[in-house]
């Protein structure tokens, strides 16, 4: 099959005037782009690359490939920005793998996740979204985390991100009006295990459970950008995850609740925490990080016994089996 890699590529340079140091942190690496490649290809696949933006709408209607695998992120701070390489390939008919734009660009929104889920049942920590400098944070709950609303791959989300005081507070969140320009979640902060589900396929999913644990004990653990940065030295990833057989049963059944309200298809990741045996939804990345030695999904994979290749491989297939006549 010829498939088509859609991708946001880091860049070389200085980053825009204002930009967080974190502003290609959902970008992938030449070395990632070179893994996926040549996994694709060891499974038997022509692979071509076509990048995103003007690049990819050229490609796609110069090369059409059978398949587009999309990793792309999309640049800026659009809360839509995820559903572009899916709405490009709905418009010209090409299969992609992965959720419909309308499933990623809810996904990106987490205050609208949390709205979604909480209101078919799924336990979320208490909180909402802040839009305004001067809005009034007295009903939100403390301790509490605070992180953009529209980001991915823990962008904002630092050891500073975690408050104790109204002052700290209000403080955590004009700053990070200002950085990233969108809305803030505030979020209570639930103190228990950080785990995370990969799903696989489709009905019926494959799906699998991380936990991470903090090397050292030095007082509440968030997952922050500074942990993924240092992971080799500061977690250790425990896949599969080891929960008392109620709380496994309990997260097992809000992640497939969570699949289907959102209706997500081929690939996801979810992340929890768990307090007192009841998981609480934090949010869902439908378009996971892929990378063979850093990406948690496949790190989790790996714990379970499947490796890139085979995370790949199960994406693609799930796809192709949504589009007869694909080859």
């Amino acid at each position: 099959m010829r498939i088509g890699l859609s991708f946001d590529a880091k860049e070389d340079g200085i980053a825009p005037p204002g930009a967080p140091d974190d502003w290609q942190e959902e970008f992938d690496s030449p070395a990632t782009l070179k893994a996926l490649q040549e996994a694709l290809q060891g499974l038997g696949h022509d692979v071509i690359l076509l990048g995103n933006g003007p690049a990819l709408v050229r490609s796609l209607l110069e090369k059409r490939p059978d398949l587009v695998f999309n990793i792309a992120e999309g640049r800026g701070t659009s809360r839509s920005r995820e559903s572009r390489v899916p709405a490009v390939c709905e418009t010209l008919g090409i299969p992609c793998t992965g959720s419909d734009p309308a499933t990623l660009a809810v996904a990106m929104d987490k205050g609208w996740t949390r709205c979604l889920v909480r209101e078919h049942g799924v336990m979320v920590p208490a909180g909402r979204a802040v839009s305004k400098v001067d809005e009034s944070l007295d009903d939100l709950p403390l301790p509490a985390v605070v992180k953009p609303a529209w980001e991915g791959s823990s962008k904002g989300i630092r050891s500073t991100s975690l408050v104790t005081t109204r002052s700290e507070l209000k403080e955590r969140v004009v700053e990070m009006l200002g950085m990233y320009q969108q809305p803030v979640l505030v979020e209570e902060f639930i103190d228990g295990d950080e785990v995370t589900v990969a799903a696989l396929g489709n009905a019926p999913w494959w799906l699998g459970a991380m936990r991470v644990l903090p090397r050292t004990s030095q007082g509440p653990f968030i997952y922050s950008l500074e942990v993924k940065r240092d992971w080799e030295n500061r977690v250790k990833y425990e896949a599969p995850a080891v929960l008392s057989p109620q709380a496994s049963d309990a997260l097992m059944s809000a992640s497939l609740r969570v699949l289907e309200i959102l209706e997500v298809r081929d690939v996801a990741r979810m992340d929890f925490r768990i307090r007192d045996g009841v998981p609480y939804f934090i949010e869902i990345n439908p378009l996971p990080g892929l990378d063979p030695r850093t990406g948690d999904l496949c790190i989790l994979a790996r714990g379970h016994g499947l490796d890139h290749a085979a995370v790949l491989d199960r994406i693609v297939r799930a796809a192709v089996a949504r589009y007869p006549g694909t080859a």
